[in-house]
């Protein structure tokens, strides 16, 4: 229903040749979910998208649960 939480999810996923992948699911906990998959080719760029959409989704009030794929050690 209409009470439902809203929830907003954004997943940073680097891939093995240097690029992200971003992913995003957002919706109310209990319904259907949107969501939406871009690649970036820099991690500079997926960074700055990732922080975009985290901070536009903070100011909509959404409760923004982060997972982040960048813990995962550097390749050399």
């Amino acid at each position: 229903g209409a009470d439902a939480p809203r929830y907003y999810q954004i997943v940073l996923q680097p891939d093995l040749l240097g690029g992200c992948t971003l992913f995003r699911e957002w919706g109310q906990q209990g319904n259907r979910a949107s969501s939406k998959r871009e690649l970036y080719l820099e991690r500079d760029a997926a960074l700055n998208a990732f922080e975009h959409a985290r901070d536009a989704q903070l100011k909509r009030g959404f409760h923004v649960m982060f997972s982040q794929g960048f813990e995962v050690p550097h390749a050399r």
